[in-house]
């Protein structure tokens, strides 16, 4: 009995200090549990009063970026961009436009969105006109009236100045009078009561009212029908109005008070627009329109459509997938998935974004990123379990959180540097990709660090999974490693072969750049994409013969969806588009024109240069934090993998012949990013490693690592795959070369991470060491005895200790 009593004196104060762990323990439960109470708080709250802003290419409407251009006397900075966009807003708001947004973008450009207009000829019309407004006596006819085209301006001497009027009539204009720094501002008004109908009020500034009198004082000592007795109001060398001074002014009096009205037989829209002119003046600057865009709103809504079922379709696979890997612990996961959505979709709301089309990618792609977080914590907690004698589910989930942190933090690090060159140095749509990218992958760590780990802890402390282990998913250490730890593989025996390989697949596709070279898209080239949808389908080799005989010989046609057919040629104006798709509807019948872009050349030469410097400093930014968080040997190793992943996905699209744009260069920057994930979590463990056995040779090292790692990465590929081919398959047809590159990229950089960022830091460190690395057992006998994380027995103990990581 007495032997007895030891062990019950120390009793009681175990309870007493497991107590205050459990109510720690307990604490922190509850204070994750409110923080993520707020954060869904707070986004349901703001998913049900702030909807999101969608862009252009989901609702339809035309895009126009226009670009300010220096003169002798101005030159074209900020604050001439900013004095030209509040003078084109006010042209706009004049249009009648729903919801227009006019902003400066950079130094010297006005992004322009126009909503719901599917023509944009009339809206680029109005914003180019850029001359000084300018307001002329007139002369009389010129002597070869009616001969002068509309538009063209010829030579007078003393100043004058020939220009065609409304009726086409050729005029001799004096020099200008007024300017349109005189006018203070105009307003098309109806009048019902004096049966004038629609006329143009202009009020005129104090020393503008002074010089309206003159110039209409000495128009009316004319007589009635005269045309000397006209004034010609001039924009753009184009006369937009020139009325008769009405017979009840007098000579030399003129018109005073600072206003006076300008009739005719105007309509509504006819007033407002020359209301609009002469209020909105000249712009500061000239203005060059170097890119413009135009999205059917029937495409705007097939765009959103298959978008939508895309994410449902991929987030339900994705969902089905970890609950059949992770059980209890997969399907809670699942619903911190749908509020990763929930908050990401606030969190666009909440900052004002804009949702592109490639953003609407971004937003489905970065539910492949929270998965990614949860397997890593669920992989590590199964470590965690079956490294201890009396696991506890709890206690194995707190440890793969704090274990797996690193690895989600560097990982999603990496993805942000890809998400925030593409905020800056994009444009357009796949800007917008990289503002969803960014948020996505910042709400998928609230999902699975504070979401997942609530669920996750508050279930696995309930008596009925605590009997029944299980069910949670994470009490066995899965079939692929399973399989793993019996085998037990050596990979990393013969680096250099795994490194040939690599080199063979890298020369193989990378050859595709200089046999088929590469077929950039508009964004690259400069010049005018058009799509169409025909009421009957069109051949694209008769289109092409048609659109040669309309005088377009070097236009480029393709059918694109569900026979739709693409137009691409070089710049084209307006009218010259309109000869395309007459002889486009003389082939389909009607035609409806669902998407229409134009690059300027200098635009083009300007992406290619930041197209250039993004992937550079993509590369340059990955390599400096890799070496920063890890060593520079790592992130050598990474990088040349990263650098080996970009050439071949770029060769197998030059092989396919699929375009390099703008959608292209999102996909591949992400990759960039989304691929790095697994080195990162690889060399994450190299690293842990490397603090627990110091002496353990550095290949057999990075294989354990590799092998310990390898689940984790089958499990998230996976994921990432359901959730890209739902995008190939279901989405619009832009995504789809978007969706195909990703899976190219997420084949090829789970095959990199493995065969050769990993060979390549074995290589690199046995140069580093003064020596190869160890080959161990030709036969490969030994490979049934060895553990991961366990130095080989076999291997002699000198040269362990020449391989010893300093």
């Amino acid at each position: 009995m007495k032997r007895s009593r030891p062990p019950s004196r120390t009793r009681p104060p175990a309870r007493t200090g497991s107590r205050p762990r459990s109510r720690s323990r307990s604490r922190s439960l509850n204070v994750r549990a409110l923080v993520a109470l707020a954060v869904m708080a707070a986004s349901v709250a703001i998913a049900l009063t702030m909807p999101v802003r969608l862009g252009l290419d989901l609702r339809g409407g035309t895009q126009i970026v226009l670009e300010t251009k220096s003169t002798d006397t101005t030159k074209a900075d900020r604050e001439a961009t900013d004095r030209t966009v509040e003078v084109l807003r006010g042209r706009i708001d004049a249009l009648g436009v729903a919801e227009p947004t006019i902003v400066r973008s950079g130094e010297n450009r006005v992004v322009v969105e126009l909503p719901g207009v599917q023509d944009p000829k009339q809206a680029a019309d109005v914003l180019g006109r850029t001359a000084q407004l300018t307001v002329h006596s007139v002369l009389g006819p010129a002597e070869n009236a009616g001969d002068g085209a509309e538009g063209k301006t010829e030579a007078a001497k003393d100043g004058e100045r020939v220009l065609p009027d409304e009726s086409g009539q050729s005029l001799r204009l004096k020099d200008a009078t007024l300017t349109g720094q005189d006018v203070k501002g105009a307003d098309a008004r109806f009048d019902q009561q004096g049966g004038a109908g629609w006329h143009v009020t202009v009020d005129f500034k104090d020393s503008g009212s002074d010089r309206w009198a003159q110039v209409t004082g000495e128009a009316a000592c004319h007589p009635a029908g005269d045309p000397q007795r006209r004034v010609a109001i001039v924009l753009d060398n184009k006369i937009i109005s020139s009325p008769q001074v009405d017979p009840s002014v007098a000579c030399g009096a003129g018109i005073t008070g600072g206003s006076t009205q300008i009739t005719g037989s105007f309509d509504d829209a006819e007033a407002r627009e020359l209301a609009l002119l002469v209020k909105g003046g000249a712009l500061p600057v000239p203005v060059e329109t170097i890119e413009q865009r135009t999205i059917g709103a029937t495409l705007g809504d097939e765009a959103i459509n298959a978008g939508a079922w895309a994410a449902v379709i991929g987030t339900a696979l994705t969902a089905l997938f970890i609950i059949v890997v992770y059980r209890l612990m997969g399907a809670l996961a699942t619903v911190a998935l749908l509020c990763y959505g929930l908050i990401s979709y606030a969190a666009l709301a909440a900052v004002g974004a804009t949702l592109t089309l490639p953003g609407l990618a971004g937003f489905v792609l970065a539910i492949g990123m929270a998965v990614d977080a949860n397997v890593l914590v669920f992989e590590r907690a199964r470590e965690e379990q079956a490294a201890r004698t009396r696991p506890s589910t709890r206690s194995a989930l707190t440890a793969g959180f704090r274990s797996a942190f690193s690895a989600i933090a560097d990982s999603n690090i990496t993805t942000l540097i890809a998400a925030a060159l593409l905020f800056f140095l994009a444009s357009g749509p796949v800007k917008g990709f990289g503002v969803t990218l960014g948020i996505g992958v910042l709400a998928s760590m609230v999902s699975a660090l504070v979401i997942t780990r609530v669920l996750a802890e508050f279930a696995a402390s309930r008596p009925a999974v605590f009997r029944r282990p299980r069910i949670t998913g994470i009490s066995s250490t899965g079939p692929v490693r399973d399989a793993l730890l019996r085998r037990n593989p050596f990979l990393m025996r013969r680096p250099r072969r795994w490194l040939a390989a690599s080199l063979v697949v890298l020369v193989v596709a990378g050859s595709g750049i200089l046999v088929r070279g590469l077929n950039f898209g508009i964004e690259f080239t400069g010049g005018r994409l058009i799509e169409y949808s025909t009421a009957t389908q069109v051949d694209p080799e008769r289109a092409r013969d048609a659109l040669a005989d309309a005088g377009f010989p070097r236009a480029v046609v393709q059918s694109s969806g569900d026979g739709d057919l693409t137009v691409r040629t070089e710049e084209l104006t307006d009218a010259e588009a309109a000869t395309v798709t007459k002889a486009v509807a003389e082939l389909g019948g009607e035609t409806e024109k669902v998407r229409d872009e134009l690059i300027g050349p200098s635009l083009g030469e300007e992406l290619r240069r930041d197209a250039l410097i993004a992937l550079g400093l993509a590369l340059a930014a990955q390599l400096a934090y890799l070496a920063a968080r890890f060593r520079l040997l790592f992130g050598t190793a990474a990088v040349g993998a990263l650098a080996h992943d970009v050439v071949i996905l770029v060769g197998v699209f030059a092989w396919l012949g699929k375009p390099i744009d703008g959608v292209f260069l999102a996909a591949l920057l992400t990759v960039i990013g989304y691929s790095v994930n697994d080195s990162v979590v690889l060399f994450d463990r190299v690293r842990e490693l490397l603090g627990k056995e110091r002496k353990t040779p550095f290949d057999r090292l990075t294989n354990d690592a590799i092998l310990q790692t390898l689940p984790r990465t089958v499990n998230t590929g996976m994921g990432a795959v359901l959730i890209l081919a739902s995008l190939a398959i279901l989405a619009d047809d832009s995504l789809t070369d978007f969706a195909l590159a990703l899976l190219i990229g997420v084949v090829v950089g789970t095959y990199s991470s493995v065969f050769t960022a990993s060979p390549l830091a074995v290589e690199l460190h046995g140069r580093d060491a003064g020596t190869r690395p160890a080959r161990r057992g030709g036969s490969g006998k030994g490979r049934g005895t060895a553990r991961p994380g366990k130095p080989d027995r076999q291997t002699p103990a000198s040269r362990t200790e020449r391989q010893e990581v300093p």
